[in-house]
């Protein structure tokens, strides 16, 4: 589809007709789309009345949140995708406690599994959480499964930017947009002292910047986790800039280019041998530069 569903009135739909699409998109910053993709999988096998999930079928009970298994996209110390709750027809597939992206080898799991009869002899569905740090390869081999779905099958992919994924996966999924959450009153210390970074960024030095930058060294998983925060802490705080400065009616060609780069640095923060002080360094230059232009 050309244009994103906003909010979930799709996926109601979806879930109320019992018409299921081979392939969702949830999109949207914060948990709201995993959340929502738990809900939608959850509500896909239920057999009960309106709304789905009724949490009162044998389906729902099976399908109810446990202790979740970590998972290791290497397969050495944990598996590499899991079920929702204990349904066997129900799968997740998110990236592993110290990884940096959905490695292939979890994409072909999911795909062996999907490949197999459905353990209920009805519907299943499969949920990749993080679906934007899955690298080209994982891509092309998702978009294989794609082309080919195994019969009575849905795929869900949850990713806070959609802009991350290949257009060609993005075309053949139905898209949900989650817009951001209203601003708490108290937000985390971390991500507001990014913001007031950023508040002051167009004054900063190159010296202040690359300082910024190394503060990003360390273990790589922790690291592109702390990046991570830094991209989506600044993509909003620039998507907050562009709204003011549309309503003024001023060019906005600098933040445009500033989004394409922290698309970007996305992207290559998922590659295997991305550094992820290097991917600060170049987002916040992008940044610097794109509010100046």
């Amino acid at each position: 589809m050309d244009r994103a569903h906003d909010h979930r009135a799709l996926l109601d739909r979806s879930l109320a007709s019992r018409r299921l699409h081979t392939a969702y998109l949830l999109s949207g910053p914060g948990e709201r789309p995993r959340v929502e993709a738990r809900r939608f999988a959850r509500g896909s096998v239920c057999t009960g009345p309106d709304p789905r999930p009724c949490d009162a079928c044998a389906s729902c009970r099976r399908s109810t949140e446990r202790e979740e298994i970590a998972l290791d996209g290497s397969g050495k110390q944990g598996p590499l995708l899991r079920h929702i709750g204990d349904h066997p027809d129900l799968f997740w597939v998110e990236r592993g406690a110290d990884d940096t992206r959905v490695r292939i080898a979890q994409v072909r799991a999911l795909q062996h599994a999907l490949r197999l009869r459905s353990s209920e002899g009805g519907h299943r569905t499969a949920v990749i959480a993080d679906a934007e740090w899955m690298n080209q390869e994982s891509q092309n081999a998702l978009l294989r499964l794609l082309e080919e779905p195994p019969q009575g099958t849905t795929l869900v992919l949850v990713a806070a930017s959609r802009a991350s994924l290949l257009a060609t996966l993005r075309s053949r999924c139905q898209r949900v947009a989650f817009p951001a959450e209203p601003t708490e009153s108290e937000p985390d210390e971390e991500r507001a002292e990014i913001v007031a970074r950023l508040d002051r960024i167009e004054r900063a030095s190159l010296a202040d910047l690359l300082d910024w930058a190394d503060e990003y060294r360390g273990g790589r998983a922790q690291a592109a986790a702390r990046v991570e925060a830094l991209l989506d802490t600044a993509s909003a705080w620039l998507r907050r800039r562009a709204a003011r400065r549309a309503a003024e009616q001023a060019p906005l060609r600098g933040e445009i280019e500033a989004f394409r780069t922290l698309s970007g640095c996305r992207k290559t923060l998922a590659q295997r041998n991305a550094n992820p002080q290097m991917v600060a360094e170049r987002a916040l230059l992008a940044l610097q530069a794109g509010i100046a232009a």
